[in-house]
Parts: C-alpha cells; structure tokens; sequence
C-alpha cells in the first residue's frame, strides 16, 4: 500500500509518505491502550468535550490550509472543502456539547422488587477507524468525535491518498490538548489493519468504504469477536411523484447528483419517474446538467474516472441510451443520464461513483417502490412530490436506512447516519453516533 499525495487533475505526485512498519504500528495501539487505561478512565466527559472544543476551534483557524491538502488530494475545490472543513467543526462541537447528556445514567423502571437499576455509559477502548478519501476531514469526524467525547482512544487509518489531511487531523488533535496515545494516525497497510482488529486490545473498528472493504474488515472482525460499524456504498433511489414544481424538483435532482463530483456515498443515483412526468423531467434534468457541466472538478483519480467510464460503457451495451454533457478526458468526466435501461440487469443494481445519472419509467407508486427497493443497496432516498400522504406513505415503502422528503443535501450533524442491506449496519453522528461503541452496563441495587 502506497500512501502518496497525487494530484488528480494532473496526475503528478505531489509528495510520498513511509508506509508504517509493523513495529510503528503495534507501538501506536501500545500507546492507545495505554492512554485509554490510564486517562480516559480518570478524565471526566466535560474534560474530553473540553479537548472537541479546541478541536472544532483550530479546524475553523486553518480551514483553508485543510481545505488546499484536500484539494491536491482528491481534487475538491478548496470553496468546497472550506464548508466540509466547517461542518466537521460543527460535528465536534455538537458532541462537546452534548455528550454530557448522550452519556448520562439511564434509569430503569422495575417491574417487581424494590431498589434501582439503571444503565450506565462508559468507553470500550482501543477502537480503529478506516476513513475513505471523499470527504478526508468530514468522514473523520464522523467517527473521532463520539468516540472520543465517550472516551474510547482512536487509531485512525486514513485513504492512502489522503496522508496529508490524516497527518493535519492528527496535528489538530495535539495542539488541542489530547493526550499522547488517544488520537494517533497510522499509515497501516490491509494486512497490518487486520493484524490490528486480531489483536486483544483492539476493542472495535469503523469503517467508511467500498462494499469489499466493509466485507473483509467485517469477515476480520467478525472472526474476533470485536463489534464493527460499516458504512458501505449506496444506489439511492430519487423518486419523482408528480410534475408540481419541476424547476425545483430538477434542480434538486442536479444538485444531488453532481455535488462532490457524484462522489457521495448516499447522494441519489437512481431516479425513477412516474410515466406521466418522465418525458418533462427527463428534457429538464439534460438542460440543467449540460448547464452545470463545465463546473465540475476533476474526479478524486484517473482509475475511478477510468472505471465509471467502464460503467457507462456496460450500461450502453445493455441497452441505455446516454446523455453527455461534457467529455472524457483523464480523471475530469461528463455528466451523464443514462435512460431506457431495464430495471432488472445487474448494471442498473451498481453503484455509479460519479456524475452518472439513472433515470426509469415508472408506472405508478407501486411500481416505482418496486424499482427503488429492487437493489441491495439501503442507504438514502429520496422522494418529491406536492401530496403530503402520498410523499409519506412512499418513504415509509422505501428500504433504507434514511428518506429525504422534498430536500436533498440536509444532513445534520444531529440526524443519524446509516444504512441497512449491504450499504452496512450501525449509525453515526447524532445521539446514535455516541451509542455505538460504549458498554452499556447495567447496575441493579436492592
């Protein structure tokens, strides 16, 4: 494994990081492990929000330097990262002040006997989070800020294209006051991760990937005994129930779809349109993409360019027609919307990592449920439509992990995150987040 700065635009290498040696990464979980035995177990959660405080603070302070590394990176403007880098501040904040009350006892109420019982939140250990290059800073927070505020200790395996946000994160953590060993970045290879989760003092791993690599850290995991979260890929439907407001509902559609470059694990892909409004979507949907087009930046890598271009080539020859509004040219790609494609061939059931848009008939709400769910993917969703009871009822139909109703690009720090299927099994950020790696005791008295 090569962890290595590669601008995507240009393919050049911008700078090269050591792959850490086995001694180096066992000698980081020595230090995690200690740190969780000794000062996560005598430091109070207001000591740790305390920390998530000053670490929200200075990613705000060097938010254009983060945002630059990930620009070279994976090839997000750095207009783009500067918001990424502020929502990761918030997500610190937001546990900062609120594990606390996540984290409070939770009594009981008995059914027979006299005393009290109640459950009791408190840290696991030594957890391992794998983050994925899509968004360097944000996925990050996503799993340190619970965790730390519970006071798990963290190892952090980053993208092996992304070394340099790993190494400023890690920087960030220090100069806020964590304490040697509870935060620590790795630049570990897949056998030294899975030497990791074998090992006793590992106590969890999170992970934010690719289905194949939830499947073997899950597999790994699995065979030790160590609890797991996965936040895996998406095929996510975006149904269209009717033609009130169709400006609007295309402009969703596009903004879905395009934002980080397609890159976003739970961005909508698939748009299944009742048939009386597919037509006039359809014109629309071309208009505005072949509008937005010229905007996009290039994609994270020439090899995740190379491989939606083998996508959308499959999808012709099973029979798609396409739209492009743009051209191929090394990691930068078109937009595209692929339509006439049968629901039922395996490549409708792919995830497209990119700009690429499926669009399908459908003839009514049953048939458009029918096409949304026929995927084993569970991640978002999304559905539009003037009908309040209809809208409703269709996001109680669909399968998924979360429903986005008449709104795209509404994540919250305070909304659960997750999916079910193989789009994986847990939840961050929110009261959930907090939830996941934490023994949950039970303390009866008589």
């Amino acid at each position: 494994m090569h962890y290595a700065i590669v601008d995507p635009a240009t393919g050049t290498t911008v700078q090269e990081y050591p792959t850490a040696t086995g001694a180096e990464v066992f000698a980081a979980l020595a230090a995690a492990d200690e740190a969780h035995r000794g000062w996560s177990r005598s430091s109070t959660v207001a000591e740790r929000s305390a920390i998530l405080r000053e670490v929200a603070r200075l990613h705000r302070e060097r938010r254009d330097e983060l945002a630059q590394i990930m620009e070279r990176e994976m090839g997000k403007p750095a207009a783009q990262g500067t918001g990424e880098i502020d929502f990761s501040a918030l997500i610190f904040e937001y546990y900062a002040d609120n594990a606390e009350k996540f984290l409070t006892d939770e009594p009981i109420d008995l059914l027979a006997g006299t005393g009290t019982a109640v459950v009791r939140r408190s840290s696991l250990g030594v957890l391992l989070g794998i983050a994925p290059w899509n968004f360097p800073s944000y996925q990050v927070a996503r799993f340190a800020a619970p965790n730390f505020a519970a006071g798990n200790t963290l190892l952090l395996k980053h993208a092996p294209q992304c070394p340099g946000t790993a190494e400023a994160i890690e920087k960030i953590f220090a100069d806020a006051g964590a304490p040697q060993g509870s935060f620590v970045n790795i630049y570990a290879t897949n056998e030294q991760v899975a030497d990791l989760i074998a090992d006793p003092r590992l106590q969890g791993v999170s992970l934010t990937g690719s289905e194949r690599a939830g499947s073997a850290v899950g597999e790994q995991a699995g065979r030790h005994l160590k609890k797991v979260v996965l936040e895996l890929g998406g095929s996510d439907p975006f149904i269209v129930l009717d033609a009130v407001d169709l400006d609007a509902t295309v402009e969703a559609a596009a903004a879905g779809r395009l934002s980080n470059v397609g890159q976003v694990c739970n961005a909508p892909k698939r748009f299944i349109v009742l048939d009386q409004v597919h037509d006039a979507f359809v014109a629309k949907f071309q208009s505005v993409l072949k509008e937005r087009a010229p905007q996009l930046a290039p994609m994270a890598s020439r090899a995740a360019a190379d491989h939606l271009a083998q996508q959308v080539r499959q999808a012709v020859e099973s029979g798609a027609e396409q739209f492009l509004a743009g051209e191929w040219n090394g990691a930068r790609v078109p937009a595209v919307i692929l339509t006439g494609l049968d629901p039922e061939d395996q490549v409708a059931k792919e995830e497209f990592f990119g700009p690429v848009a499926l669009v399908f008939r459908a003839k009514d709400e049953a048939h458009a449920l029918e096409i949304a769910n026929n995927t084993d993917y569970g991640l978002g969703s999304y559905v539009y439509g003037a009908d309040a009871d209809q809208v409703a009822r269709v996001a109680d139909g669909i399968e998924a992990g979360m429903v986005y109703a008449n709104c795209v690009q509404a994540d919250g720090v305070e909304l659960p995150f997750g999916g079910i299927k193989r789009s994986g099994f847990g939840r961050e950020l929110g009261k959930y987040g907090i939830d996941e790696f934490v023994n949950k005791k039970l303390i009866r008295t008589r």
